[in-house]
C-alpha cells in the first residue's frame, strides 16, 4: 500500500484551493490509504467513491472511513470498471513512475509487501496509467466538473496536457514541487540517465498537479 507522501500532499492542497461544491458527487482514483477521498467528503462532497487495486488499500481506505465516521464507498477493481456516472470532481495520484520492463515484471509476480512496487511502476515512460485516465477524463467528468492528476515531470506533463485537450477539456498545471530522488528512483537514477529522462548527475525530479475542466452545458 501507498503510504501519503509529497504527491499526495500537493493533490490535497491543488483540491482545496479549487474547493469541492456542497453536495457534488466525487471519485478518487488510486486513493491508497483514502486521506484525499475522505479530506473531499469533508469539504462538502456528498457522494464520495474511492477505488484502489490493492486489496491492502481498500481495507485500509474503508477503516479510516469508518474510524472518522465519513460516508465514503470504497471500491476495488481498476477505475474503469469500478466508475459507474460522471463526477463533479475528480482525484486521481495513479502510478507514475518510469520502470524497466523487467522489474515491472518481477514486481506483479511478487507477493506481499514485495508487491508494493504496482502503487508507483508505471512502464518504461511512466503512463500506463496516465494515459487511459487522460483518455477517459471525458466521459468520466460532469459538465462543469474538475479533474485533478498528480505525477512526475518524468512521465511528460505535456503529454497529459496535450491529451486532456485533445478531449475537449481545459487543461493547465496549477501546482508544482521539487522533491530530492527517493529509494526507488535513487536506484534507477542511471537508467534514467540512459533513457534521457534525467539530466547526467541529477538527483531531484518535480512533480505537478495537471487541473482540467469539462465546460458546462449551454
Amino acid at each position: 500500500m501507498y503510504a501519503p507522501q509529497g504527491d499526495t500532499h500537493l493533490l490535497l492542497g491543488a483540491l482545496r484551493h479549487v474547493g469541492v461544491p456542497s453536495g457534488s458527487r466525487m471519485l478518487d482514483i488510486c486513493t491508497g490509504t483514502g486521506l484525499v477521498a475522505l479530506t473531499g467528503a469533508c469539504l462538502g462532497a456528498s457522494d464520495v467513491h474511492a477505488v484502489d487495486l490493492s486489496a491492502r488499500a481498500v481495507m485500509a481506505a474503508r477503516w479510516n472511513a469508518r474510524l472518522r465516521g465519513v460516508p465514503v464507498t470504497v471500491h476495488r477493481g481498476d477505475f474503469l470498471d469500478r466508475s459507474t456516472g460522471r463526477f463533479d470532481v475528480i482525484t486521481a495520484n495513479p502510478p507514475y513512475v518510469p520502470c524497466p520492463d523487467r522489474e515491472r515484471g518481477l514486481a506483479r509476480a511478487a507477493r506481499g509487501a514485495r508487491r508494493s512496487g504496482r502503487a508507483w511502476n508505471a512502464g518504461e515512460d511512466g503512463r500506463e496509467c496516465l494515459d487511459r485516465l487522460c483518455e477517459a477524463a471525458p466521459r468520466l467528468l460532469a459538465p462543469g466538473g474538475v479533474m485533478l492528476i498528480v505525477h512526475s515531470a518524468l512521465s511528460g506533463p505535456h503529454r497529459t496536457l496535450g491529451q486532456l485537450r485533445e478531449g475537449g477539456l481545459e487543461a493547465e498545471v496549477v501546482r508544482r514541487s521539487r522533491k530530492p530522488f527517493g529509494p526507488v528512483l535513487r536506484r534507477r537514477a542511471a537508467w534514467l540517465e540512459e533513457r534521457g529522462l534525467i539530466e547526467p548527475g541529477q538527483r531531484e525530479e518535480e512533480l505537478v498537479v495537471v487541473r482540467a475542466d469539462l465546460a458546462p452545458r449551454g
